[in-house]
């Protein structure tokens, strides 16, 4: 009689060709793509297993991909095996994707070549949640944050949140423009809380922690009603792309 395979047991196997493609990765291409082929295979089982396995129907998740690695090209990333994103570069946030609750493997790709990823990650997400997934560090040791959203706002009101994902930059106050410091001493890969705010037009400034020496400057940084925004910092300070902030609405 052959032996039912469960959801779990496609998810182990995917992951068994997974380690053995990256142990491969380097010494044996041939092997290492036979084995992520498999990796692929099993994930698919997988992914169908979930599809036609009767289950209570659950929402979806929300997620979408930042681009901060400074030296890193152009990137495609795959979800699950299946390229969801082409040719995303530095500092450009991907469009909004919907994925099912639950584990998702990500790949991610210099663009056009599929032979060597750049990253590899399992990641979990929850029903009903939003999600950026910011691709951080030298593409030689690239690495994949996940970070919450909150997208929702009480009406006619604003709020933002602030990213530190510039790798060579100290830690950040970040303050009203000659004025108080609003999140003191941010660091690398950190985020902080929400800010609620009434909508406006205000100055801001990035400054290094524990002095008035403004590292960057973000000028006439705008708010607006029912809107929800993250500014990260990204780039270098001692190099190129320049240290620079950009502004997502979530």
């Amino acid at each position: 009689m052959t032996e039912k395979r469960t959801h779990s047991d496609y998810l182990q196997k995917a992951a068994m060709y997974d380690l053995l493609a990256q142990f491969y990765k380097y010494s044996f291409p041939n092997l290492h793509m036979q084995y992520y082929l498999k990796h692929i295979k099993y994930m698919n089982k997988a992914m169908n297993f979930m599809r036609t396995d009767s289950q209570p129907i659950q929402l979806e998740a929300k997620v979408r991909f930042l681009h901060t690695s400074p030296d890193s090209p152009n990137v495609d990333i795959y979800i699950d095996g299946k390229r969801v994103i082409r040719d995303l570069p530095f500092k450009e946030v991907s469009t909004v994707l919907s994925l099912p609750a639950g584990k998702h493997h990500i790949d991610i790709y210099r663009t056009g070549n599929m032979v060597d990823s750049v990253l590899n990650k399992t990641i979990t997400v929850e029903p009903g949640n939003s999600y950026t997934l910011a691709a951080i560090d030298s593409v030689k040791k690239l690495r994949l944050l996940v970070f919450q959203n909150q997208p929702s706002v009480p009406r006619n009101e604003s709020k933002v949140r602030f990213i530190h994902l510039s790798p060579d930059t100290s830690p950040l106050d970040i303050a009203v423009k000659e004025r108080d410091v609003i999140f003191p001493n941010v660091s690398y890969k950190q985020a902080t809380q929400y800010l609620g705010l009434t909508p406006m037009t205000v100055d801001l400034e990035a400054r290094a922690t524990g002095s008035r020496t403004i590292l960057l400057p973000l000028p006439r940084v705008q708010f607006m009603a029912n809107e929800s925004y993250t500014i990260v910092f990204i780039g270098l300070a001692n190099g190129q792309p320049e240290f620079q902030f950009i502004t997502i609405k979530e």
